[in-house]
């Protein structure tokens, strides 16, 4: 039977429907607002693999092109693989829903998020993430929710729930917030460099809204809930828990007290390692079977590794020292070089304790834009990030297929970071790309891709707004008591309850994302998580000034070098010609690259200086209005009884009359001037409709 659940957002409509369509799957859901419709579906496996002990989720989010009546582009006529914009809502939507499984729950879970059709007006991405939860809620699939998604912009000051498309394009504020009724589970976006304050103001903003949408989904799972599927009882293992304690935590405690990560987890290794085959001999003795003692070893690496959290915990509650030996909000060593590329238009290597990134910036011109094509319509983007993370960076051996979800995420948020900084393309006419070669990584790669793409970008040249630098932070939790932690490496990351990462200038705050193992942090914890995230992002900033504090005075020689023309809107088909016919010419007699946008800038592109010229004297020639009183070099086109035209600059011709032709009485004007013949010519007059009157006898 039909289901629906509804509340007023934005004064529309805001509906959750189950029950008509795709009945089969453990959770269906159709989320309706206006005219936005998404289908999200969640089923999950009968039963868990055998000998599995971690949580398999899979979150596809797609959008079709029929969402908003158009038919895909390219040679094949289907939607294909992923785009971009599908991978990172994707994504985005996993993240808050993760932590919300209980644990012990095995069986592979699979939600599947389809826009089918779109208004091109409101973003549906934000709504993935409440519809994939309501669709949890009401199936059979153990889930701690319900947790809902929105989008917080700010305009003129003013907080704005769920802006769209155009109100994006104004807002200083793109904040995209997932929680559950009791507190903020994720948060993800970026900003115009607003301060910390502002930001903690748009979370508990975005929060009130979300409270609303769980209601909706609560009562629909009283009404119309399935029976949730029972978690398998977790046998007693205290006897082993205290075994193992007993063999292991004075070794592991020592372990873990190296500054190094490789010395660390081969310290780790080792100890595991012997006491595994220690309590395997022992299993053997006492004549279990091989299947027996398979189990039992993964039952006794899990117990290994929950020791290992509670004595890096314990060193930080009880000692406030970290792993390698840092105070809670003490940053690692950062060693900084720049212009390490020759041959790149810019560069820079950035590195913080064993976390390294290259960062290569590329200048373009208006043929290396990124195109990009979905549901919303095609756009041009004049600045893009790539991040690129190979094993080698972690030490390990791997097949490498190219960048998946996470490197995609990650190149994002550097992106994200950096794109306040950049100049807009009136001041500054390139493409710009940049690209992150992560070489080592222990923490917060992301973060610096951050500082080593600003520090390229200034070592190219590039007239940014002021240097950008991130930084991750920590949560570790116990009880009621907490320890924020700056600039975390990856074992907190790994054994820690939150990555909070925070880019920013020295005003203020660039992008954020954070990502939680708990069911939510208060707002105290934020805050002060937000805070020394400040004092850290400037500790970095001033270490990256004192290297390379503003951008260099000029571009790399490398670098072609564009030229900017603005001519009139209504005239941009002059300049290109029937087929391209004049545009192409200019190209071919100056050498040059030279593109127009819809606003009538011209670029002129070129490493020749000359061919620049040329290009740039073409076409201000083309473009250049005649002025009364002054002389211009001509070309008889024309003659008539009366006078002759003369072409004064390209596609511009005036009427030189038969008494202006020469000081001395002419009777008829070939007896003066022939067809193709180069004279001097003076404007006297034009009139309103534009038509010049020339004196030859009386130019300078």
């Amino acid at each position: 039977m039909l289901h629906t659940e509804s509340i007023l957002v934005n004064e529309k409509s805001f509906i959750l429907e189950t029950g008509a369509w795709a009945r089969q799957a453990g959770g269906s859901i159709v989320l309706r607002w206006d005219k936005i419709t998404l289908l999200a579906n969640a089923t999950a496996a009968k039963e868990a693999m055998e000998g599995i002990d971690f949580f398999p989720l899979t979150v596809d989010y797609r959008e079709k092109f029929y969402a908003s009546g158009q038919i895909p582009g390219g040679y094949f006529k289907r939607e294909g693989r992923p785009t971009e914009k599908e991978i990172l809502t994707s994504r985005l939507t996993d993240r808050p829903l993760r932590p919300l499984f209980p644990k012990g729950f095995y069986n592979e879970v699979q939600i599947f998020i389809t826009l089918l059709s779109s208004d091109g007006i409101q973003p549906a991405d934000i709504h993935g993430i409440t519809a994939a939860s309501a669709a949890l809620m009401i199936s059979d699939i153990p889930f701690d929710g319900p947790v809902a998604g929105v989008r917080v912009g700010q305009i003129d000051g003013n907080f704005i729930l769920f802006p769209d498309n155009e109100q994006q394009k104004k807002s200083e504020l793109n904040l995209i917030l997932a929680g559950t009724k009791e507190a903020v589970t994720m948060i993800e976006g970026s900003s115009s460099g607003l301060d910390e304050k502002t930001m903690l103001e748009a979370i508990k903003y975005g929060h009130k809204e979300i409270q609303r949408i769980c209601d909706a989904q609560i009562l629909m799972k009283e009404k119309i809930g399935k029976a949730k599927t029972e978690i398998p009882t977790i046998a007693d293992n205290t006897e082993l828990k205290n075994k193992i304690r007993e063999m292991a935590f004075v070794s592991l405690e020592e372990a873990n007290k190296s500054g190094d990560k490789h010395t660390r987890q081969s310290n780790i290794d080792e100890v595991n390692k012997s006491t595994l085959q220690k309590l395997e001999e022992e299993w053997k003795q006492n004549e279990f079977t091989e299947k027996e003692i398979f189990l039992k070893k993964k039952e006794a690496s899990s117990i290994l590794e929950e020791l290992e959290v509670e004595i890096v915990r314990d060193q930080i509650f009880n000692q406030s020292t970290r792993a390698d030996g840092r105070k809670l909000d003490e940053i690692r060593p950062i060693s900084i070089e720049v212009g390490v590329l020759p041959g790149a238009h810019g560069s820079a290597i950035f590195t913080r304790g064993e976390t390294q990134s290259l960062g290569v910036v590329t200048l373009g011109t208006g043929n290396d834009v990124q195109l990009t094509d979905d549901i919303s319509g095609a756009r041009e983007q004049y600045f893009y990030l790539h991040y690129n993370f190979l094993p080698f960076s972690v030490g390990e051996v791997r097949r490498y297929g190219g960048p998946g979800r996470r490197e995609i995420g990650h190149g994002k948020l550097a992106e994200n970071a950096l794109l306040y900084s950049v100049p807009s393309q009136e001041k500054f006419p390139y493409i710009i790309r940049v690209v992150s070669e992560i070489f080592e990584s222990n923490g917060s790669s992301s973060m610096a891709s951050v500082c080593s793409g600003s520090l390229a970008m200034m070592d190219g040249g590039i007239p940014i707004k002021g240097a950008v630098a991130g930084i991750a932070m920590g949560l570790i939790t116990h009880k009621e008591k907490y320890a924020v932690l700056s600039d975390i490496a990856g074992l907190e990351d790994h054994f820690g309850d939150m990555d909070f990462k925070v880019a920013g200038t020295v005003e203020g705050i660039t992008a954020f994302q954070m990502d939680l193992k708990l069911k939510g942090i208060s707002y105290e914890i934020m805050e002060k998580a937000l805070m020394q995230a400040k004092e850290g992002r400037l500790h970095i900033l001033e270490r990256m000034n004192e290297v390379l504090a503003v951008p260099r005075s000029d571009l790399s020689a490398n670098a072609p070098r564009i030229t900017t023309i603005q001519i009139d809107r209504e005239r941009i088909g002059e300049l290109i010609g029937p087929g391209g016919k004049n545009i192409r010419s200019i190209i071919e007699k100056s050498g040059a690259e030279i593109n127009v946008n819809d606003d009538g800038i011209v670029s002129i592109a070129s490493n020749n200086q000359q061919a620049t010229d040329i290009a740039r004297e073409m076409i201000e020639s083309q473009f250049a209005e005649a002025e009364i009183n002054k002389t211009y070099d001509g070309i008889v086109k024309r003659i008539v009884d009366f006078g002759a035209f003369i072409e004064i600059m390209p596609g511009k011709d005036g009427l030189c009359h038969i008494s202006k032709i020469s000081q001395d009485r002419v009777t008829a004007v070939e007896d003066a001037l022939q067809i193709g013949q180069q004279v001097k010519a003076k404007v006297i007059a034009i009139d309103r409709q534009g038509r010049i009157n020339l004196s030859i006898k009386d130019a300078d």
